[in-house]
């Protein structure tokens, strides 16, 4: 029944509903227990997304509000280098939200949670004005593998595990469905599915270990608020600097042909591509990028400065100083 309201049902109703999503062996006490191996620690990360801010009707549907709900929090424990285990989710909802709206969330969530074997294992929902939805999530991973903001050195090459600016382009045209005329619809299909349901880079972490060794020093974090972002976060945390060499960075042609003109901004500011970017040493970057393929690639190095500068080697543009005023503030 489509229909069927929230207020129908009231808080219990839904729970019982949504824990058909959950193991029945975890559920149904004040929290979940989870034992974790000897020699892991546990990661804990929260997420929070709300109506009109991360998403809406006009982009997304319910079952990919889901997906990125989720995947915003994998895509952090990918970025510390963390297993994910289990997720909690907490609800805020006004109560003439569709009961069919929530479930489809969840099923989202659950296609997202089910590649990488992590389930849905409690929450709370509680009555509001705007729809919000806040998750935790929870990893493990040996306490000499975690990968911190804190770590780059001086010489490391900093490295993306993959293209950026492709979510936003295709927010944009989800936004305004009368761009991008030129597009192949396989083009069109690629960028809006890149912000739709972006994939959190867990995959990578197997060959970052096999190259990097079992106590390796990575820094690192994902880039879900932008290319330029993480590389600044990453040199702030670590008192660095960076050399960032613009031809380095891949873009897309189907970004490039969609809005030649801002694709590069696209690319360092746009955010929500959670791919990750780690520092680590030059050869360990360049067996790591052969490797992995897929836009993975190496776009400059760690420096003695303070500064974050892009060049252009063909001279066709001034060097920048990239600065984190450009991306996404939430205030």
């Amino acid at each position: 029944m489509t229909d069927l309201k929230i207020r129908d049902i009231g808080e219990k109703g839904l729970l019982q509903r949504l824990q058909r999503y959950c193991p029945a062996d975890i559920i149904g006490d004040d929290a979940a227990v989870m034992p974790t191996q000897p020699g892991q620690a546990l990661v804990v990360t929260t997420d929070v997304l709300v109506d009109g801010v991360h998403f809406s009707d006009r982009t997304t549907s319910p079952q990919d509000v889901g997906w990125r709900s989720a995947a915003a929090n994998l895509s952090d424990l990918a970025a510390m280098g963390a297993t994910p285990l289990a997720i909690t989710v907490g609800l805020a909802l006004p109560s003439d939200v569709a009961v069919d709206w929530v479930e489809k969330l969840y099923q989202g969530m659950n296609q997202c949670l089910q590649q990488y074997n992590t389930a849905i294992v409690g929450g709370d929902i509680c009555r509001s004005s705007v729809t919000s939805i806040a998750i935790t999530a929870f990893g493990q991973v040996p306490p000499q593998r975690v990968i911190r903001r804190n770590a780059a050195r001086v010489g490391d090459a900093i490295v993306i595990t993959g293209v950026h600016g492709a979510s936003r382009a295709g927010l944009e045209l989800l936004l305004h469905p009368e761009l991008g005329q030129n597009l192949s619809n396989s083009d069109r299909s690629y960028l809006i599915n890149a912000h739709q349901r972006p994939q959190p880079r867990l995959d990578v972490l197997p060959l970052l270990w096999k190259i990097a060794g079992a106590s390796p020093r990575i820094a690192g974090m994902d880039s879900s608020d932008g290319l330029a972002d993480a590389v600044l976060q990453i040199c702030q945390m670590s008192g660095v600097g960076a050399h960032i060499e613009q031809q380095n960075i891949p873009i897309p042609n189907s970004l490039a042909d969609l809005s030649p003109k801002k694709a590069l901004d696209y690319v360092l500011y746009g955010g929500e591509d959670f791919e990750l970017v780690l520092c680590m040493q030059p050869i360990q970057a360049q067996e790591f990028v052969q490797k992995l393929g897929n836009g993975a690639a190496i776009i400059g190095n760690i420096t003695a400065t303070s500064s974050v500068i892009m060049s252009d080697r063909t001279n066709q543009n001034p060097d920048e100083v990239l600065n984190l005023n450009r991306g996404f503030q939430h205030f």
